[in-house]
C-alpha cells in the first residue's frame, strides 16, 4: 500500500471564505500515482473546515448568512472563549457545523466525486496563514 502526506497552504484575506480546493487534491491524488484508495483532506486549524457541495455562488452566500445567524461573530461580548483575549468565539462554532475533513473515494486514480461535489476550504477567522492536510493511501 502507498502513502503519500502534502500540505495545502491557505490564507483567506477577510475574515470568511469558501476556496474550492478540488483541483489541487486532483492534482495531489495523481501526483500521488495512487489508482485505488482514499483520499483524506482535513483543516488543520480550529476555526476552519473542509466540506463537499456544490461550487455554485449564491448558495456559498446561503452559507454564510446561515452559519452568521447561527454564530454571528458580533458581539464579540456575547462567546466567553473571547474573554480569553480573542475575538474569534464564533469561528469555532461554525468550524463545528461545517466539519473538519473530507474523505472520497479514489477510483482509476481519479477522485470519485458526485456530479456536483466539490472539495471546500470553509474560512471563519482568516488573513493568516492556514495548513490544510491531503493524505492519500492505496494501491
Amino acid at each position: 500500500m502507498k502513502s503519500f502526506r502534502k500540505e495545502l497552504f491557505m490564507n483567506v484575506p477577510g475574515r470568511r471564505g469558501f476556496v474550492n480546493i478540488t483541483p489541487e487534491v486532483s492534482s495531489l491524488v495523481a501526483e500521488s500515482g495512487v489508482k485505488e484508495g482514499l483520499v483524506l483532506v482535513n483543516s488543520m486549524h480550529i476555526t476552519s473546515s473542509v466540506f463537499i457541495n456544490d461550487d455554485e455562488s449564491g448558495l456559498h452566500h446561503d452559507f454564510d448568512v446561515w452559519l452568521e445567524g447561527l454564530a454571528p461573530h458580533e458581539p464579540v461580548s456575547q462567546y466567553r472563549h473571547n474573554d480569553t483575549g480573542e475575538d474569534n468565539g464564533d469561528a469555532h462554532l461554525k468550524r463545528q457545523v461545517m466539519g473538519r475533513e473530507v474523505v472520497v473515494a479514489i477510483t482509476n486514480g481519479r477522485l470519485d466525486l458526485g456530479t456536483w461535489e466539490q472539495i471546500f476550504y470553509g474560512e471563519f477567522d482568516g488573513r493568516r496563514k492556514k495548513r490544510v492536510l491531503v493524505k492519500i493511501i492505496g494501491e
